[in-house]
């Protein structure tokens, strides 16, 4: 029994061997795990410091300055529309004269004779007509020489209208009233039809034209504001509004023609007075951010957008006009999107990002 348990003993040998092997086995394979490093864990991204701006509809309107000159909207020129010789022309330019005033009175003793010629041929021809119907009644005369008896008496008629008429034309009255502009003609002169002989202005009707660039015109609407200096009056300045903005351009300048009424109109206010005019256009709805938000490179015209997500979300944009600092946008973003306008340096597509403001943003830099 001792012999069969002695530790060198054949039939133990083996089982030792194994047994030791398989504990080098595992202390090798720990130490093999304790001496390879172990990976680091991924780091967590940075968010990029931007500044945003809110993109707003706004309405704008731009003040302008132009020049231009004092016209009387109403202006009437007086013509004869008879020949003859002026009898009365009582006013001279400068006058002011109340609707329905005599301006101009022609010579018409011709016409009143010729008038009478043709009263006393229409009561001839009533006669004649009268007399041929009574022989008519009694199978007399003939039906066509009654016929010709109806149309003698209109014939007349129609004569005594025309020199009735061309009667009147001898007397010109002031349709409106008014000033007199013009004054080409005196008591005396013989005229011919035609002939112009005064010129009848309305005050009340003044008027600023104003030649304005086509770029300006769709901002302006009828009723608009304006202020207006007159030179000549100094340096206190008008009210004023649009009255009307013409419909047509002039081909060569690109200027279109607009009327500006005072309110009210100065006192010494005069046609052909020098005048400046200051429009302020009541202004339409745009789409703005500031400048330094626009981008460009070759792909064109872009913004970064703030995404729900805070990445940043770069935006294709068609820009419109630059107004005060700020650029209209007319295409690719809506009213309330926040949009980077500073922070661009590295900023890529997808980048998160942390809003700041520009005075954090500067101390995270540095």
């Amino acid at each position: 029994m001792e012999r069969l348990f002695h530790p060198l003993h054949p039939s133990m040998i083996r089982p030792a061997r194994l047994l030791l092997l398989g504990i080098a086995l595992v202390a090798g394979a720990c130490a093999r795990e304790g001496s390879e490093p172990r990976p680091a864990p991924r780091p967590v991204a940075k968010a990029h410091l931007v500044e945003t701006a809110t993109a707003r509809v706004q309405l704008v309107g731009r003040s302008s300055l132009h020049t231009g000159s004092i016209r009387a909207r109403r202006t009437l020129r007086v013509f004869s529309q008879e020949e003859g010789r002026i009898t009365e022309l009582p006013f001279y330019e400068g006058d002011r004269v109340d609707e329905g005033t005599l301006l101009v009175r022609l010579d018409d003793a011709l016409l009143r004779a010729q008038l009478d010629k043709a009263n006393a041929t229409r009561r001839q021809t009533e006669l004649d007509l009268r007399r041929l119907e009574g022989l008519n009644r009694r199978k007399l005369v003939s039906e066509d020489e009654l016929a010709r008896a109806r149309t003698a008496v209109e014939v007349a008629q129609a004569e005594e209208s025309v020199l009735r008429t061309r009667l009147g034309y001898t007397v010109e009255r002031a349709p409106f009233a008014g000033v007199i502009q013009e004054r080409l003609a005196e008591p005396g002169d013989v005229v011919s039809k035609h002939s112009h002989i005064l010129t009848l202005t309305d005050p009340t009707s003044l008027v600023i034209e104003l030649g304005v660039s086509e770029l300006i015109l769709p901002q302006l609407r009828v009723g608009d504001e304006a202020d207006v200096r007159i030179d000549a009056l100094g340096p206190e300045p008008s009210s004023g509004r649009i009255l009307r903005i013409h419909p047509s351009m002039d081909p060569r300048t690109r200027q279109g023609m607009v009327e500006i009424v005072l309110i009210p109109i100065p006192a010494s206010a005069a046609m052909g007075q020098f005048c400046r005019v200051t429009l302020r256009p009541s202004g339409r709805r745009h789409l703005l951010v500031p400048f330094t938000a626009l981008r460009r490179d070759r792909q064109g015209e872009f913004v970064f957008r703030l995404g729900p997500d805070n990445r940043a979300v770069r935006v294709p944009v068609r820009s419109g006009e630059k107004l005060s600092g700020q650029v209209e946008i007319l295409d690719g973003i809506e009213d309330g999107d926040q949009i980077v306008v500073r922070g661009f340096l590295g900023l890529r597509q997808g980048m998160p990002v942390k809003v700041v403001r520009g005075e954090d943003r500067n101390k995270a830099q540095g």
